[in-house]
């Protein structure tokens, strides 16, 4: 679906970002399903350097970063030329997964449709060790601030790594995946959306249990890995390829 943003802040985005772009989207806790009131807009995606710019001796920026304050609310934009996030695209990288496929969409070209069409045969089994490290991050993060947003994070990797090793399918919204995960878990979202560095609610499972549950679902994780049918590699590595040189040449 077309997200709306904040009245100006694309306007605002697209007077700072210097080139043409391929797509853009929403990604972060909107995209995970537990955004709070003041979450950041987390917008990323692909640009388009200009021939001059690849083959010439100035060369353009393959990564362009934006951050700013838009009525309170802080917007950070990151996005990669095309060459360079296909080349992240064609390693064990969940997140350009979740960009490109990321249903929140701001802006779509035929290029971002060639390339959500490729997706599925960029998936691999390999895509596993991304999630699990991720999570063991983001619960060490937990454990030393007792913060809610890593826990959910936490929990919200695991469970997109488990459906992805099971259908090769992306879906990094939490709220989809809260069946394959523990009971309490539509709760927590729910107190992370009341505050967005809120601490864990007392009324919630103690730390032992989350602790049994984590490493449930990173044992689980491992399994679904280790019998996935996906390829240990892209299947789709020649059509990125041409895909970036048709749109180069264009």
């Amino acid at each position: 679906m077309t997200l709306n943003l904040p009245g100006g802040m694309l306007d605002r985005f697209a007077a700072d970002h210097p080139y043409p772009r391929a797509f853009l989207t929403v990604s972060g806790a909107h995209l995970y399903g537990f955004p709070s009131r003041d979450s950041d807009i987390d917008l990323r995606g692909v640009h388009l350097l200009p021939l001059e710019e690849i083959v010439g001796l100035e060369k353009g920026r393959e990564t362009v970063t934006l951050m700013w304050d838009h009525a309170g609310v802080e917007a950070d934009a990151v996005t990669h030329d095309l060459a360079k996030f296909c080349t992240l695209l064609l390693r064990r990288n969940g997140y350009v997964l979740e960009q490109v496929m990321s249903p929140l969409v701001v802006a779509t070209s035929p290029v971002h449709e060639e390339l959500k069409a490729l997706v599925p045969g960029l998936v691999t089994s390999n895509h596993a060790h991304h999630y699990l490290g991720f999570a063991r991050t983001q619960w060490s993060l937990f454990e030393r601030t007792n913060e809610l947003k890593p826990l959910l994070y936490t929990f919200r990797v695991l469970l997109t790594g488990i459906h992805l090793m099971r259908t090769g399918e992306v879906e990094a919204d939490l709220t989809r995946l809260t069946a394959q995960g523990p009971p309490y878990l539509p709760a927590l979202i729910e107190a992370k959306r009341a505050a967005e560095h809120g601490a864990l609610p007392a009324d919630a499972p103690d730390v032992p249990r989350l602790r049994d549950d984590v490493a449930a679902l990173t044992a689980l994780l491992e399994t679904e890995r280790d019998r996935s049918d996906l390829p240990e590699v892209p299947a789709n590595h020649r059509a990125v390829h041409d895909l970036v040189v048709r749109t180069r040449i264009r």
